[in-house]
């Protein structure tokens, strides 16, 4: 049951909601926070063997408050292997 309230949040999904750790209008923070998430998440449940659909919250809210420069300068600062964020 947790698995499909999960995928109608995903479905119902229209922009990143109010997050109360990130209260102020600049939205950097809450940005750099959920591209780490997304990517914790991911590593953590490929490393179970877990399927990785939940962490689709994270990369959904990150893409559409994150400038496209930015992530684009994250992925490969990663696949370079100098990303400064500790994933």
């Amino acid at each position: 049951m947790a698995e499909e309230d999960i995928q109608a949040k995903l479905q119902n999904y229209r922009t990143a909601p109010f997050d109360a750790r990130f209260p102020n209008s600049n939205q950097t923070r809450n940005c750099w926070s959920n591209y780490l998430d997304f990517y914790r998440c991911q590593k953590a449940l490929d490393a179970k063997g877990v399927d990785t659909a939940p962490c689709d919250w994270y990369k959904r809210v990150f893409t559409s408050i994150c400038p496209i420069s930015w992530v684009q300068k994250w992925n490969d600062q990663r696949e370079a292997g100098n990303f400064p964020g500790k994933i």
